[in-house]
């Protein structure tokens, strides 16, 4: 069994004061302590190993600082990133430190983080890419503490997920492809059923493609891959080798997976854009590479911002407006140099 955390009352009687003498040596005040008596109390907090309790001094203290919590899926990827540094840029303007936890699309990983925020007395939760959005909401619930749900989640909550239309994202990539190139065959890499993918953002993956499909005058093939770079290099070579054409365009459902996409089309001996265009999402930054990706990208600036001011806000609360979705974003097209443009 550990042993008794020495307590100000150990402290005062190994000292031979009070535990107020002891209070104002911690807290450097308010009243004076003699350098004699100040010397004892040190001593005596060293020779019992003495810490204090940040957390309840934490409480007992007026904060200039406001603390939120920011749960995010793979700090790897750019776009979480940009959300990332949008948010705490903002939220420190406003006085709000922001903790962030990457959840690497683990539902057991995002209860701990949420308990964990909980614990620390966080006064709001923001989730980016909820991978078990009905267990965080109802944790958030029991807590009374506001959360804000952005870009997808996985589950149930009765609130406004603060994000892009991922279902226009992903026609406004095949119009394009079909409209501007006269593509007619296209292949849309990426997975979004439990077989495909265990951890990832399957909910958006599904949701671009959903909008692919629903583009006339355009068959579109399926290449099913988990959401990794390999699974996609893998995917994308087998497919290629089993064609007797290749397709005329691909869309890369994720922006992880673009650049292990666009190296399995080359290592098949392909061109782009003269073989095969492509068409991905997001990568506002990957713009300086081999490849200006052509892509449907989101609004990072605009969708961070309100996101952090609902949650700021008495909106991100109130009971009139908890079951109120606001209207998703809509995506633009970022015209690159890898579909023939």
């Amino acid at each position: 069994m550990d042993a008794k955390r020495p307590t100000v009352a150990d402290v005062a009687r190994r000292a031979g004061t009070s535990t107020a003498v002891v209070s104002y040596v911690l807290n450097d005040g308010p009243r004076q302590v003699s350098d004699v008596l100040r010397a004892r109390v040190s001593q005596a907090m060293a020779e019992l190993n003495y810490r204090p309790d940040r957390r309840a001094q934490a409480l007992r203290k007026q904060r200039r600082w406001r603390q939120i919590g920011l749960l995010v899926p793979d700090l790897t990827m750019p776009l979480f990133g940009e959300f990332v540094g949008t948010i705490e840029r903002a939220a420190r303007a406003r006085d709000h430190l922001t903790i962030v936890a990457n959840t690497g699309y683990d539902p057991v990983r995002e209860a701990e983080f949420v308990s964990a925020f909980v614990e620390a007395g966080i006064d709001g939760l923001i989730v980016v890419g909820a991978s078990n959005a009905t267990e965080t909401a109802a944790m958030c619930a029991q807590a009374r503490i506001p959360v804000v749900w952005m870009h997808n989640v996985r589950g149930d909550v009765d609130a406004p997920i603060v994000g892009v239309d991922h279902v226009q994202a992903g026609e406004i990539a095949t119009r394009h492809l079909v409209e501007m190139h006269g593509c007619r065959n296209i292949a849309f890499v990426g997975g979004f059923t439990e077989a495909d993918v265990n951890h990832g953002d399957r909910e958006t993956v599904e949701q671009r493609y959903r909008g692919a499909i629903a583009v006339d005058e355009t068959e579109i093939m399926h290449i099913h891959t988990d959401l990794t770079a390999d699974g996609a290099y893998d995917a994308t070579r087998k497919f290629l080798d089993m064609c007797t054409a290749p397709p005329a365009g691909i869309i890369v459902g994720t922006y992880g997976q673009t650049s292990a996409t666009t190296r399995a089309v080359i290592d098949h001996g392909l061109r782009i854009p003269e073989d095969v265009k492509i068409v991905a999402f997001d990568g506002s930054q990957a713009k300086y590479g081999q490849f200006d990706m052509t892509s449907a990208q989101q609004p990072v600036e605009s969708i961070t911002q309100h996101a952090l001011e609902r949650l700021l806000t008495a909106k991100a609360v109130s009971p009139e407006t908890t079951g109120a979705h606001s209207a998703p974003w809509e995506p633009s097209l970022h015209v690159g140099n890898t579909c023939g443009c």
